[in-house]
């Protein structure tokens, strides 16, 4: 089995003008899975088409509140991650310069798809035995051109192959060691139905975030990591 993820971000990683940065997005198990969400999307993405300008894309900063609340409750069946930086308390140091933000973004992003798989690996819903594959795709503006490749990197060290702490001597095993491999694509959200879905998933943590850090969601489909 192949497990499809579809990510976007939300807020600006700059902690002196933000509160809150968020990751958001689906996971999908198996190819007919994947393909069956998407085109309910464009199903609900149809219904509402007729209120807004054809030729625009529909993404959670052109939507109404109401109507990004249909959209969100239509994926209330689907399995959901989220992380949640608290930028004030991250470490000075790490917005120094672009690769550190990225380094720390690569860090967030990895730790937060491991925390929703493994609940999810804990609850049954799949085994770690039947994977094969995991493909990640997300929004080409989350990262620079040149970190796709490090993130996948990071990805494969955290679910594949285990990560060491030479500050506790410790070694973290790997999640799914019989991965084959971690795929990262970048891609634009006008072609890609399911990072659109992506966009008003991390839409609608962000603003919850922002009204309260440590908000409990009424879905339960959803696996939340909060940093730092």
């Amino acid at each position: 089995m192949d497990i499809y993820v579809y990510s976007d971000e939300s807020g600006v990683f700059d902690k002196i003008h933000n509160d809150v940065y968020v990751f958001g997005g689906l996971i999908l198990l198996g190819k007919d899975k994947r393909d069956i969400c998407a085109r309910k999307y464009q199903h609900v993405e149809r219904t509402l088409r007729s209120k807004y300008t054809a030729s625009v894309e529909l993404k959670a900063d052109l939507l109404t509140n109401e109507d990004k609340g249909k959209i969100y409750r239509s994926l209330n069946n689907e399995y959901k991650f989220a992380a949640i930086v608290k930028e004030k308390q991250v470490n000075e140091n790490i917005f120094n310069d672009k690769k550190s933000k990225q380094r720390y973004l690569d860090f967030v992003y990895k730790i937060a798809l491991k925390n929703a798989l493994s609940n999810m690996i804990a609850s049954g819903i799949f085994s770690k035995k039947d994977v094969e594959r995991i493909i990640v795709n997300y929004d080409e503006h989350t990262t620079a051109t040149n970190g796709r490749y490090e993130l996948r990197e990071a990805l494969l060290q955290e679910l594949k192959i285990g990560t060491f702490n030479y500050n506790y001597n410790r070694f973290y095993q790997p999640l799914i060691e019989c991965l084959i491999d971690v795929q990262t694509n970048m891609c634009d959200s006008k072609n890609v139905t399911l990072i659109r879905a992506a966009d008003i998933i991390a839409n609608k943590v962000y603003h919850s975030a922002l009204e309260n850090f440590y908000f409990n969601p009424s879905n339960k489909n959803i696996y939340i990591k909060r940093f730092p």
